[in-house]
């Protein structure tokens, strides 16, 4: 075999390895927590799951079949993809963010997730409502996030089993308007026009008799909040 054959087997090797290596690699970037996962990642998963209703088992770090079915059941309620695999969609729902190596990444990144999710809650909600009742909306689910009877992140508190009926219907998967996006940034920012409400409710809707002993704080639009 002359030299130059030899140079071409090794060149052709390596660009298999190399592409085979990167396929595999891609496909498990993008799979992110799966079925038979184990790490942190997957303990933030089981976490959130178990806080929010959808997970019944031990938080122990390992995506067994209780883990695979909460994922199903939360992707199911929020109009992802039911996979069963906590992908980055399915990551991003929960407020959960990653960076390209696959470890928890944080600040811009976290902050961004928290603006968009918590713009599709006030559109979902309160889209043809006065814009301060629309910052009012936001500035609950933030009250809530400081509050310790509430999960203590943004999505936590959204996603929370039962909380807001959009969740349910699926309307938070909505794409939401520049209002909304203006008025998640000003809750964001510290504008509390609900006066540290954590509960808000229609009126000309609302049924239980709990929501309306609760101690009003004001009226915006069609929404009276309370805490």
């Amino acid at each position: 075999m002359t030299r130059r054959k030899k140079a071409l087997m090794v060149i052709s090797l390596f660009f298999i390895i190399f592409i085979s290596y990167n396929i595999f690699f891609r496909n498990e970037t993008l799979a992110l927590s799966k079925y038979g996962s184990r790490g942190n990642e997957v303990t933030q998963i089981q976490t959130k799951l178990k806080r929010w209703g959808y997970y019944n088992g031990s938080i122990d770090g390992i995506y067994g079949t209780q883990t695979l079915n909460a994922v199903k059941y939360f992707q199911r309620k929020n109009g992802l993809t039911q996979d069963g695999v906590a992908g980055p969609k399915t990551l991003a729902a929960m407020g959960i963010t990653t960076s390209s190596g696959g470890g928890s990444s944080g600040g811009t990144a976290s902050n961004s997730n928290d603006l968009n999710l918590l713009a599709r809650l006030i559109h979902a909600e309160a889209r043809g409502e006065p814009y301060t009742g629309q910052v009012a909306v936001g500035a609950v689910v933030l009250n809530r996030v400081k509050s310790s009877s509430f999960p203590n992140t943004v999505a936590g508190v959204i996603y929370q089993s039962n909380a807001f009926s959009v969740v349910n219907d699926g309307q938070i998967n909505l794409a939401p308007n520049d209002t909304a996006k203006k008025a998640a940034q000003d809750a964001l920012n510290g504008w509390d026009p609900s006066y540290g409400a954590i509960y808000y409710y229609n009126p000309n809707t609302a049924t239980s008799a709990w929501i309306w002993s609760r101690p009003q704080t004001v009226q915006i639009g069609n929404h009276k909040f309370c805490k």
